[in-house]
């Protein structure tokens, strides 16, 4: 009897593991309400797949080249508010809000999205200090201007995307003061704060992101960090402290300009006297 118990949570052991396995490597894409699923052969046998070279990818570090598909022929041509956004969601909780005018754009003048897919039987190789690759999805760019699309919109290891309200309709909590000017400093801090923040952070409880803590409740950064030391960790975490589980990545000069971080600063700061309870 204990044998076949054994037995049992063995192949009850490989059956999860089997579905966990499944389940990465399918991608859901939700638009309009419904929802679809696609595995990386569906994907890379389509006949819009290409192969693409990526001159600086960002998770990589180098040169890349993939097999992707235009990530516009995957939308549907639905009627979308001109503030929506495309929400990418990772397998480690990272959620970046991508605006919805950049990811359907085709014109090769600016910055064109690409679903890059990994093919099981060519895997592609681990991302530095991780033991993972940025597949089996990977959103990547290529175009004239893919140079300017921010760090934090390139994301790998997808398991969904999904059409959602600009997240200042979403999350009010995100919200400055409605006094502030609208060429007030602050309110560009928190355009920034969304596009490479709130990818990993929550703030005010607001966010999808699962990768990092919430940077409002129960304390703000702004509130136990002097501004210098705070810069610094934003443009080098490890040169302020450091630990073998961190994960937050450092932000170069191209990706934030010493200016930028001020902005998102200043945000920090602001929000920290409009906390949401606790």
């Amino acid at each position: 009897m204990l044998k076949r118990a054994w037995f049992a949570v063995l192949l009850l052991t490989v059956g999860m593991i089997g579905h966990c396995a499944a389940a990465r490597s399918t991608i859901e894409l939700t638009t309009g309400g419904k929802t679809r699923s696609f595995t990386p052969q569906a994907l890379l046998a389509r006949p819009d797949a290409a192969e693409i070279h990526v001159p600086r990818d960002i998770a990589y570090g180098t040169p890349m080249t993939f097999r992707a598909v235009p990530l516009a022929d995957l939308l549907d041509e639905a009627d979308l508010p001109a503030d929506s956004v495309l929400e990418a969601r990772a397998t480690d909780g990272f959620a970046a809000q991508l605006p919805m005018d950049l990811v359907r754009n085709r014109n090769p003048e600016a910055a064109v999205a690409w679903l890059a897919v990994e093919d099981p039987a060519q895997p592609w190789p681990k991302l530095k200090g991780k033991p993972v690759s940025a597949g089996p999805f990977y959103l990547v760019w290529v175009g004239k201007e893919a140079a300017s699309v921010r760090s934090e919109q390139w994301p790998y290891q997808i398991a969904h995307l999904a059409t959602q309200p600009s997240p200042s309709a979403r999350w009010p909590a995100l919200g400055v003061d409605p006094a502030l000017p609208a060429t007030d400093p602050i309110r560009a801090g928190q355009t920034l704060f969304v596009t490479q923040c709130l990818a990993c952070h929550r703030l005010n409880h607001a966010g999808s992101a699962a990768a990092g803590p919430d940077l409002n409740v129960p304390m703000n950064p702004t509130e136990y960090f002097q501004p210098a030391a705070l810069h610094r960790y934003i443009r080098n975490p490890a040169s302020v402290r450091d630990w073998p589980g961190r994960t937050m990545p450092g932000f170069p000069p191209d990706q934030l300009s010493d200016r930028e971080i001020d902005l998102i600063a200043a945000y920090l700061a602001h929000m920290a006297q409009r906390k949401v309870g606790r």
